[in-house]
């Protein structure tokens, strides 16, 4: 009778965790109440106008299609017209943002950038004349001013960070000048890189999303912003793109203060970890950020970081791919010293880097290396005339001088011109060092080679034939 009673508890256990489980998971994707959002919401949701005064020309009655034939007059109104001052042209623009407390507004740079006056109407009606106080162009993001003594309705900062892909978001903007329309979603993605400069991040949703739409909210289920809606994909339906608010957060500071967002600077070109390169570096897949290039005098060479290591985690933060490393680095204090996991012969080592500031202007470019290469090449010495011929600068390593047609090495893009520093983690410095060096090679193996082009470095994995 005992042994029964214990059983029925346990089933009786396992049930109600069961559906504990399944009722959290049920509050989690159950659609919210968009009807009570909107309501609450709405009210911290603003529209942009911008204006942009922009000097007019009169076009020429050459540029005009004269069904008559040629103008006996052409000439004259030419002179004519070339006398009379231009008048100046106003060019219009919308878009949307929120307010986040004590005036000040979110939105993106391109939708204030440039204008002459910015208007921020209320959604009852009220209008404000709005002074941008900061602007950070990488990131698309910019902070707006209006000035009132009344106390604003304000729009909740979420964690972007703790999205999760399949959750139910909503967005609140100016779609083609239809002031305060909502629509509804899910997150599609996160961590989107769209092309649009170093520290792509965004947030993909369903949620429809238009021109006007642009530095407008992307809330949650709970009615925090989670994003700002920023792009769309040309052409697609169910493709739009937000800025994660955490970004926007990590600057809204430097924003205020100075008007100006100053980055870290690490001193590394990176490039993605393909198949090929995983596998020659003895990966089992494929993670992290492949230094290409370090920067003489930067804090990654000061560091002791060097070309061919591969940064697994830096600050503490897991370096995914290629795109984790210049936007984490980026916001990561002046000053810091950042602690820095890498791959380097199959080994993982630590090093310490004294994060720097990035030179105005500057940035951490991507390159991005070939997938796959092969051994088809013919490489030579840098001799004076060589390097004449070819006009390169560099002294040490080979050059090449001929690819094999149809190899992989052609098909991967190397080309005459390019210079061969190292193989493997080897240094090449001439003819005699990589004859040895490719000599030793097993056939089959695939080996990562540092390629240099111009300016810029980047490997390449090749297989031995």
């Amino acid at each position: 009778m005992r042994k029964e009673v214990f059983r029925f508890l346990a089933i009786f256990l396992a049930a109600s965790l069961s559906f504990t489980s399944l009722s959290h998971a049920e509050a989690k994707t159950a659609p919210p109440d968009f009807v009570e959002l909107a309501k609450k919401l709405k009210p911290a949701v603003v529209n942009i106008s911008t204006t942009k005064v922009i000097g007019s020309q009169m076009p020429s009655r050459r540029q005009q299609i004269n069904p008559f034939g040629n103008d006996p007059f052409e000439d004259f109104f030419e002179r004519f017209f070339k006398e009379v001052p231009q008048r100046p042209f106003k060019q219009r623009g919308q878009g949307s943002g929120f307010i986040i407390g004590d005036g000040y507004i979110f939105t993106n740079n391109h939708v204030v950038s440039g204008a002459d006056e910015i208007k921020v109407k209320l959604s009852d009606g009220r209008e404000f004349k709005g002074q941008v106080k900061g602007a950070d162009e990488k990131l698309d993001l910019a902070l707006i001013r209006i000035e009132t003594k009344e106390n604003l309705p304000v729009a909740p900062l979420g964690d972007s960070d703790a999205l999760e892909v399949g959750e139910w978001v909503m967005a609140i903007g100016n779609p083609f000048g239809l002031a305060q329309t909502v629509t509804a979603g899910i997150i599609s993605a996160k961590g989107r890189w769209i092309g649009s400069g170093p520290y792509d991040d965004f947030l993909q949703t369903d949620a429809s999303i238009n021109p006007g739409n642009s530095g407008g909210p992307l809330f949650n289920a709970k009615g925090e912003v989670i994003g700002i809606n920023a792009a769309i994909v040309a052409g697609g339906q169910g493709i739009g793109f937000a800025i994660p608010i955490n970004m926007a957060k990590a600057v809204l500071t430097q924003l205020k203060e100075t008007g100006r967002v100053t980055r870290g600077w690490l001193g590394v070109s990176v490039q993605p970890v393909t198949p090929e390169l995983a596998a020659s570096f003895g990966m089992k897949n494929e993670r992290g950020a492949l230094i290409a290039e370090v920067v003489k005098d930067s804090p990654a060479e000061k560091g002791g970081l060097k070309a061919g290591d591969i940064i697994l985690e830096f600050d503490g933060k897991t370096i995914k791919d290629m795109h984790d490393l210049p936007r984490i680095a980026a916001v990561t204090p002046v000053g810091k010293r950042a602690a820095v996991k890498v791959l380097r012969g199959g080994k993982t080592v630590e090093k310490t880097v004294v994060v720097e500031r990035m030179a105005d202007g500057a940035d951490n470019a991507q390159k991005e290396a070939s997938k796959e290469a092969r051994f088809g090449l013919v490489v030579a010495d840098i001799t004076k005339d060589l390097a004449a011929r070819l006009r390169i600068q560099e002294t040490s390593g080979v050059v090449v001088v001929e690819v094999k047609p149809g190899s992989s090495a052609d098909e991967a893009g190397i080309a005459v011109g390019d210079i061969i520093k190292q193989i493997n983690t080897a240094p090449v410095k001439n003819v005699t060092d990589y004859t040895k060096l490719v000599s030793a090679l097993k056939k089959g193996a695939t080996v990562p080679l540092l390629v240099r082009r111009g300016d810029s470095s980047l490997f390449v994995a090749l297989k031995v034939e």
